[in-house]
This record gives C-alpha cells, sequence and structure tokens, in this order.
C-alpha cells in the first residue's frame, strides 16, 4: 500500500472513531438526561395528591358558609375568620400544586443543559415556596379547622371553649418559631451533613436527584 493510501485510510478511520465517539457521548447524554426526567416523576405525582389534599379544604369552607346561609342567626365572625383562613388555605396549596406542575412541565430535556439547569433552578424556588405554604401553616390551621368542623355542627368553638383556641394559637407560634430557629441552625457551616440532609428535605430527594444529575452532565460536557 502506498503512503498515500495508507495515510488516507488512516484518516477515514480516525474520523469513523470520531463519529462513533461523538455517537456514542450523545446516546450517554441523552440517556442521562431521561435518567433526570424519570427522577422528577415522584414529584409529579406528589403535585397531583398535593392538589386532591387541597380540595377538601375549600369544599370545607363552601359547606360552612351554605350551613351559615341556611341558619336563622348566622355564623359568628369567628367561624367566618375561621372559614376564610381554611378557605385561603385550600385554594393556596391547590394552586401552588398546579404552579408547581407547570414548572415540571416547561422542562424539556431537549434543551441545552445551561435552558435546563435554570428551569431547575425556578422549579426548586417554586417547589420551596409550595413546601412552605403547605406546611407551615399546619401550626395554626387546626385550631381554625376544629372551628370551621364545629360550625358545621352548629356550634361556635370560639365562644364555647376559647382557651382551646387562644392556647392552641400559643402553640402554634411555639412550634413556628422553633421551625425557624432549627431551619438557621441547621445550617451552620459547622454542620455540613446536617445542613445537606435539611436541604434535600426541603428541596424534595426527586428534585435532587435531577439537579445532581444535570449538574453531571453539565461537568461532562465541559471537560
Amino acid at each position: 500500500m502506498e503512503p498515500d493510501d495508507l495515510k488516507l485510510a488512516w484518516q477515514t478511520l480516525s474520523r469513523r472513531l470520531e463519529r462513533h465517539d461523538a455517537l456514542q457521548t450523545h446516546v450517554l447524554l441523552e440517556q442521562r438526561k431521561q435518567k433526570a426526567l424519570s427522577s422528577l416523576r415522584p414529584l409529579f405525582w406528589g403535585q397531583v395528591v398535593q392538589t386532591l389534599f387541597g380540595i377538601p379544604f375549600i369544599l370545607l369552607a363552601v359547606l360552612l358558609w351554605i350551613s351559615g346561609g341556611q341558619s336563622a342567626d348566622g355564623l359568628p365572625w369567628t367561624t367566618i375568620v375561621a372559614g376564610i383562613v381554611v378557605q385561603l388555605y385550600g385554594i393556596a396549596t391547590t394552586a401552588m400544586a398546579g404552579e408547581t406542575l407547570r414548572r415540571i412541565r416547561e422542562i424539556d430535556y431537549a434543551q441545552p443543559i445551561v435552558d435546563i439547569q435554570k428551569r431547575l433552578a425556578v422549579l426548586r424556588r417554586t417547589y420551596i415556596v409550595n413546601g412552605m405554604c403547605a406546611g407551615l401553616p399546619w401550626w395554626f390551621l387546626w385550631v381554625p379547622l376544629l372551628m370551621v368542623l364545629a360550625g358545621l355542627g352548629g356550634n361556635d368553638l370560639y365562644a364555647k371553649a376559647p382557651s382551646v383556641v387562644w392556647i392552641g394559637l400559643g402553640v402554634g407560634a411555639a412550634g413556628l418559631a422553633a421551625t425557624a430557629w432549627f431551619h438557621r441552625w441547621s445550617r451552620d457551616p459547622s454542620r455540613p451533613r446536617l445542613a445537606n440532609a435539611v436541604e434535600a428535605s426541603v428541596t424534595g430527594g426527586s428534585l435532587h436527584r435531577a439537579r445532581r444529575q444535570i449538574d453531571e452532565i453539565a461537568r461532562f460536557e465541559s471537560e
């Protein structure tokens, strides 16, 4: 074989190897993207469950308004306030679940990695706000919920047992303050493992895994 023919054959083989490597890399990246997408499925179904969870609170408030309209004396103002709080919680919980689902659907894994990272960051912020709206009010929410249930039975909980209401609100305030203190304490740099565990619990395990996989792809592409 002539030197020129040998050189041409070598160049052809080199180009084929480069195309093969590029194809293998593309397949690997697509597989990792799909894995990241599948990691968000638990988060997706969790938001569906949250939507179903929020609807009964709205219905409870509607039943309270109906029962109040049928009552000759109407509803006491304390029960009305409790009903408004319960209804707002149901609306907020359902709305935030819907917003989180919208953010999940906006993620297109055919986009560049940088765009995916940005959308995951937006999803993370939405999910954190969602968790705060759905979880933190429960330090107080059980009190107006009891008042609404009592109102549906034709009773005024605040008039009959005001101490239950005030003690419940006091316990809620103490619990909320303790939660805020623990969050700040856990984020101290001297406790990195605890900080990471709290971060994972706040952002959600599935979202945390998806972000980690996308970040690995970004590092792989930059090498």
